[in-house]
């Protein structure tokens, strides 16, 4: 494997040459057209598990490689986290049941197994490894018909992921960047997930920085030219507390309310921020 050239920032945070964004882009578009693909594969009956054997096919006919198989003992080639899931769903495992709901009583019966029903949202989570580079992205789907409320709460997590990304430029904090997304989450009536954050990125899965989705203006290391990282907000229509379950990876909202997430790898560049895993077919968003 082709050695880092860029240096390493005060904070750890490194910074990558003008060439390396050609890597990014390659792994940024697989994991974007992987999503797009799963597109046609959400629809009330199918199975999380049915969903994740499909990429896990993608990833392979593409040569690459799946981030998350093996990771830390993961056993599956994406995340699906269902309706109150925050992040870091099992595919195939049981859909955990809901508690108290205001959203809809229809949806508070218990799984017995992960098929998904008319109504539910889900946010489908792929990292593959493109000759040595992370591409690392996630977005909503929906199987069959929302509610308005949950068809509210993923504009506002869209919204708020653009919003962050509009702010990565040269020059700005990630303080402000999370400042931007917490600011304009709350002023919709939401919050946003503590507990979890985006993070660097490129050769390695995970590096420096921590991207949380809230925090202070001006505070956080400054934002330079190359610097690859993921903006990845979660967004509760309830409180923002989670709790992990005993599988240790699914993560639910502590008051059983709904959840939605959005995620772009991007790369600072000289004027603002690219976007590695745009969609090319253009349905980031699940409604547009």
């Amino acid at each position: 494997m082709e050695k880092h050239r860029g240096r390493l920032t005060s904070d750890g945070i490194r910074i990558h040459e003008a060439a390396e964004f050609e890597g990014m882009r390659r792994a940024g578009r697989l994991a974007a057209e992987i999503l797009d693909r799963c597109i046609p594969l959400v629809a009330p009956g199918v199975t999380t598990g049915a969903i994740d054997a499909a990429i896990q096919a993608m990833v392979e006919e593409a040569g690459a490689i799946s981030a998350t198989i093996g990771y830390r003992g993961y056993q599956h080639a994406s995340c699906i986290s269902v309706n109150h899931v925050v992040c870091h769903g099992i595919p195939g495992a049981p859909i955990p049941a809901r508690g108290k709901e205001t959203v809809s009583r229809s949806l508070e019966k218990r799984r017995a197994d992960d098929v998904l029903r008319d109504g539910d949202i889900l946010n489908i989570d792929v990292t593959v490894v493109v000759d040595g580079w992370y591409g690392d992205s996630s977005r909503m789907y929906i199987a069959g018909t929302p509610l308005p409320a949950a068809l509210n709460l993923i504009q506002v997590t869209h919204d708020a992921l653009m919003i962050g990304i509009e702010t990565a430029r040269p020059g700005m904090t990630f303080g402000d960047i999370g400042a931007a997304i917490q600011t304009y989450v709350e002023k919709n009536g939401m919050s946003v997930v503590r507990d979890f954050c985006g993070h660097g990125l490129g050769r390695v899965f995970h590096a420096p920085p921590n991207v949380l989705h809230y925090g202070r203006p001006g505070t956080g290391a400054t934002l330079e030219e190359g610097m690859f990282f993921t903006i990845e907000p979660m967004v509760n229509l309830g409180r923002a507390e989670t709790v992990v379950l005993m599988d240790e990876w699914t993560a639910v909202t502590a008051d059983r309310n709904l959840s939605a997430q959005f995620e772009h790898s991007v790369g600072i560049t000289a004027t603002g921020c690219e976007i590695f895993t745009q969609s090319p077919a253009d349905r980031f968003h699940p409604t547009y």
